[in-house]
């Protein structure tokens, strides 16, 4: 089967009870743009409150299969996807609230995209466009998610300044906090340091692996040894195919396939 534009209004019933997880499971995943097929056959499963992290060349299908995660390809012309995708209880490429799925999953991008207005507005934008309207609630979600992203120290004094003045590890970190203002269960990260200094970039690194108490982290890294510090599971990816996962010690110290073994040595990529 696959799957079109199937998607509810933000009021659709499901929204209430869709019983969101941190658990990701796929089963035979196929995408493709047009003719090109961008993934193939793809079965994972990623555990919940865990680092997961996604390796492989340029082109090898990782962000992709990625943002299959919170159906950002849906916005791309001629894209189409089967399997099944399974968030907690969810099936996310159901008939859903993709609004509901996106609260649930965050997303954090490779560069920085702070919205041009103030600290504050740009954490309380999430709980804002679901209903959270009192000063009070907002203040404490701000608080939180700053906390829950170690800037509160940093931006308390801040906060109604413009956030595209913040440098930019600071507009990461704080995209990171504007992902957990609605609570999501996951959070995908798509080369959240490839743009960013050694210490923005170990500031983002000791994030996560805070933020794995509380929720599912799911990131695609160019940097192997950043997958080594801090992620529990790595995959492999190649031109489309998953070649290996596991443990990601195991990945990095005794691979099983040699397409894996080429790539962490750097015969190849």
């Amino acid at each position: 089967m696959l799957f079109g534009k199937n998607i509810k209004k933000a009021n659709a019933p499901e929204a209430e009870t869709a019983n969101y997880g941190g658990k990701i499971e796929v089963k035979n995943a196929d995408l493709f743009y047009g003719d090109f097929q961008a993934l193939k056959n793809i079965s994972i499963e990623i555990p919940e409150k865990q680092i997961t992290a996604f390796i492989g060349p340029s082109g090898c299908g990782k962000s992709t299969f990625l943002k299959c995660f919170n159906r950002m390809n849906d916005l791309v012309e001629g894209c189409k996807i089967s399997g099944e995708f399974k968030i907690g209880d969810v099936d996310i490429y159901g008939d859903i609230d993709v609004n509901e799925l996106r609260k649930n999953v965050g997303m954090v991008f490779q560069k920085p995209n702070p919205f041009p207005m103030s600290v504050y507005d740009n954490i309380a934008y999430g709980p804002r466009t679901f209903g959270i309207k009192k000063r009070a609630a907002l203040d404490e979600i701000v608080e939180r998610s700053l906390k829950q992203a170690a800037m509160w120290e940093e931006l308390k004094d801040r906060l109604n300044k413009s956030a595209m003045g913040l440098s930019g590890g600071q507009q990461q970190r704080l995209c990171i906090a504007r992902a957990l203002a609605v609570e999501p269960k996951v959070i995908l990260m798509d080369e959240p340091t490839s743009a960013l200094d050694p210490i923005s970039t170990g500031k983002i690194e000791e994030l996560c692996m805070e933020l794995k108490k509380d929720v599912t982290v799911v990131i695609v890294t160019h940097n192997m040894q950043q997958a080594v510090r801090i992620s529990d599971k790595t995959a492999f990816f190649l031109l489309g195919d998953l070649i290996e996962y596991g443990d990601t010690e195991q990945i990095f110290t005794s691979p099983k396939q040699s397409k894996t073994e080429n790539y962490i040595t750097g015969r190849f990529g």
